[in-house]
Parts: C-alpha cells; sequence; structure tokens
C-alpha cells in the first residue's frame, strides 16, 4: 500500500531497500533511482522502494555520497520542535542510566547512534561541545541547541554554553564551512573561557575545548583506563601516544612504579604534564616528546613491563586500509618484542574501518613475528555513553584489548 505523504519523495533501488529495512541510517547517491519533488539540501524528504513502501525519513543533501540521512522510520511522525526534544530528551534519560555518577562528564550525542546523524555533542562539566556535520542539523541547529541547553538546566545542571568545534575538513563534503566558537544560546551570555576542568574514575583534567583534539578529550576510553589502572600496581608502564596524559594518570593512580608518557606532539605533553601535577603524580610520571615509531625499537630488553598503545586512528577510509595495518602491525610488534616473558600489552584501534577481525588477525600475525603468545585478558570496547547499533558498523568502532605476554 502506498503511502501519501507532503514530503518529496526520493525512490531508491532494491539494494539500497535492503539496507533500509536492515535498519542502515544512510541512502547513497548511486541507490537513488528518481527523486519526484521539489526540495533544497536539508530539507526532510520521505525514502520509497520501487514499489511504493515507505521505508523512513531523512535530511537530504545532493552535495554528499550519503545523499540521505535517516532520523525516523515511523510514518506518524511529525518533524517540529516537539519531535525533536522528544529526541534530546531519549538521549539525556539514555546517559543518566548508563553513566550515573560520571553524567558531567560523558558524550551526550552520538549522531546515527541517538538518531542525530551527523550531530555530536560532549559535556565537559560546565561547557558542552558540539560538532555537525550533516547539512539538515546545520539547518536546524539553533532549536536544538537551544532545546538542549533547555532541558539540561531544567533538571538541575549547570551548563555555561555551548562550544562549536565545527573546524573540521569532512564538514565540505555536505557543502558546509568549517569555523569554532561559542554558539549564541538565547538569553545566555557567552562564556569568557574555553578550558574547563573535569574529573575522570577520580583523576582531574584541564579540557581546552578550542584547541584540544575533536571536541577537546577523548571521552570513548573512559572504562578502559580504568581497566589498565587495575594492573598497573607495582609495574613500569610506558604509555605510547598518551596526548594529555590519561592512560599514563591512571595507571599512576593505580599504584604504578613509574610510568614514562610519550607523544608527538609537544602540546599534548605540556598539558599531560599540567594534569599529572594537578593530580600529585608528577613524581610518578616522566614525560618525552618524541615518536613512538622511532621509540619502540630502541627500548632496552625488560625496561618496561607493561606497554600501552593508544594511537590516533591510523585510517579514516577503506583506500588506506592496508597501510594502517602495516601502521598497527610494527608499532605491536615492536612492543611485544619489548616487553618480558609475563609482561602486559593493552592495544586498540579507534578506526571502524580497522574492523574487530582484521585487528585481531593483526595481533595474530604481529605475535607470530615477535615469537610470543598472547594470553587475553580483556577485550573491551567504547564506554556506554557511545551507544553501539548492531546493524550499523559505523557505530561500533574502539577495539581495545589487554593481553598477558606468555
Amino acid at each position: 500500500m502506498k503511502i501519501e505523504r507532503e514530503y518529496t519523495k526520493v525512490i531508491i533501488d532494491k539494494k539500497g531497500q535492503k539496507q533500509q529495512e536492515d535498519g542502515h541510517p544512510w541512502v547513497y547517491d548511486n541507490e537513488v533511482i528518481q527523486i519526484d519533488g521539489k526540495y533544497e539540501n536539508g530539507d526532510i524528504v520521505d525514502v520509497i522502494s520501487e514499489k511504493g513502501k515507505y521505508l523512513g525519513s531523512g535530511f537530504i543533501n545532493n552535495n554528499s555520497k550519503i545523499m540521505v540521512r535517516i532520523i525516523s522510520r515511523n510514518a506518524n511522525d511529525i518533524f517540529d520542535d516537539k519531535f525533536f526534544e522528544r529526541r534530546l530528551k531519549y538521549a539525556w534519560e539514555y546517559r543518566k542510566t548508563v553513566m550515573q555518577d560520571d553524567i558531567k562528564c560523558c558524550r551526550i550525542i552520538f549522531g546515527e547512534a541517538d538518531e542525530f546523524p551527523g550531530l555530536t555533542v560532549d559535556r565537559f562539566n560546565d561547557i558542552l561541545v558540539a560538532q555537525v556535520l550533516s547539512l539538515g542539523i546545520e539547518k536546524r541547529k539553533d532549536m536544538i541547541f537551544n532545546l538542549l541547553y533547555k532541558i539540561l538546566v531544567e533538571d538541575g545542571q549547570n551548563i555555561a554554553g555551548i562550544y562549536e568545534r565545527n573546524d573540521v575538513e569532512i564538514r565540505k563534503l555536505e557543502g558546509l564551512t568549517e569555523y569554532k566558537g561559542y554558539f549564541d544560546l538565547r538569553g545566555v551570555k557567552r562564556p569568557d573561557y574555553t578550558v574547563t576542568e573535569i574529573i575522570e574514575n577520580g583523576i582531574k583534567y584541564k579540557v581546552d575545548v578550542e584547541n584540544g583534539q575533536k571536541t577537546g578529550f577523548f571521552l570513548d576510553q573512559k572504562y578502559n583506563r580504568l581497566a589498565i589502572s587495575k594492573i598497573a600496581k607495582g609495574k613500569n608502564v610506558l604509555d605510547c601516544f598518551t596526548h594529555t596524559g590519561s592512560f599514563a594518570l591512571n595507571a599512576a593512580k593505580g599504584g604504578a612504579k613509574h610510568v614514562h608518557a610519550v607523544d608527538i606532539s609537544s602540546l599534548a605533553i605540556d598539558m599531560a604534564k599540567e594534569n599529572a601535577a594537578s593530580n600529585g603524580l608528577d613524581n610518578i610520571i616522566s614525560f618525552e616528546t618524541t615518536d613512538v615509531f622511532d621509540l619502540l625499537p630502541n627500548i632496552k630488553n625488560n625496561e618496561y613491563d607493561f606497554i600501552i598503545l593508544d594511537p590516533p586512528a591510523f585510517t579514516k577510509s577503506r583506500k588506506t586500509i592496508e597501510n594502517a595495518k602495516r601502521g598497527y602491525k610494527q608499532i605491536n610488534y615492536r612492543a611485544m618484542k619489548a616487553l618480558p616473558r609475563g609482561g602486559y600489552l593493552a592495544t586498540c584501534s579507534c578506526s571502524h574501518f580497522m574492523d574487530e577481525e582484521k585487528f585481531i588477525k593483526m595481533l595474530k600475525e604481529a605475535a607470530k613475528e615477535a615469537n610470543v603468545r598472547l594470553r587475553q585478558i580483556e577485550k573491551r570496547q567504547q564506554a556506554p555513553d557511545h551507544p553501539i547499533l548492531l546493524n550499523v558498523n559505523e557505530t561500533d568502532y574502539l577495539k581495545f584489548f589487554i593481553f598477558q605476554i606468555v
């Protein structure tokens, strides 16, 4: 039965229909057969099968290969302020449930996983940091941001402002410009600061929302950091790609004998030093600005008995996956060679293109070449404020393992 609605119809092929029926939130431009009706990029359209079956509604943008981003599969939805307010409340109530005492330091909106395609909102104490990567959200952000602020404040949360980190090149794919700065909330004075303090796992951090990587701080490893702190006691630890020192600080707080934290960015190391000092852990942690790829081959035998590898994403597309695999393999092989029998290795990948199957295969190859065996202690993922939709591989991106070398 065909559904008569007021929205422009985007008719897609059988391949696209299967994707939609499987629950994937994207319609690619090469799946579109025809478009019935007028539209402007950023409008809401209906996605229809060749036989007229309603499959969902979403934001259209013919500047992007992802031509439609689905926001609803309910033909009765009306896309007014109340619709988006309900969605924001769902997201907030979910975080209150799964994060509880960590609610002041978490991801509130995780894009497609919260049915806000192209929108990320992180909370760092009194500052929300938003990143908008879709035109549909960009055209509605005034309404969305003001509603989110209202929901949090009415729930007793202290929110000073929303800072936009839209200084990312990927926005160009949606025909959007790059910029950063505070968003003008209605009736709210802009804060005069961009550095705030958070507490994660009992550790204080300064977060620079203007200049820090991504939105200012990586929240997804929160409980993985806690996991390594539990086995760091009495050990000499090397924290590679330390960024602002989060794994190093958790290891030190967990009772490590000594932690050496390394990063190629001097700005990151400076911030890590400040974080160590503010937590009274600077006597346990030493810092070095260097390239991890240069450092690992020169580690003395048995210098460390616990190595942590938390690299940036080595690939952001399928085209570079083989190069990424070589990079992951090189650092893991070197770490395995450097560790003594009985030593510990924490290793991860934050690229969804390097899926778990590929990552585990790489680890097995590295272990074979290093002539070691890996005893798995823990296999973990991102924190629950970054929820995974089982039918959307892109939401399942973080792989985290702790092994003993045997």
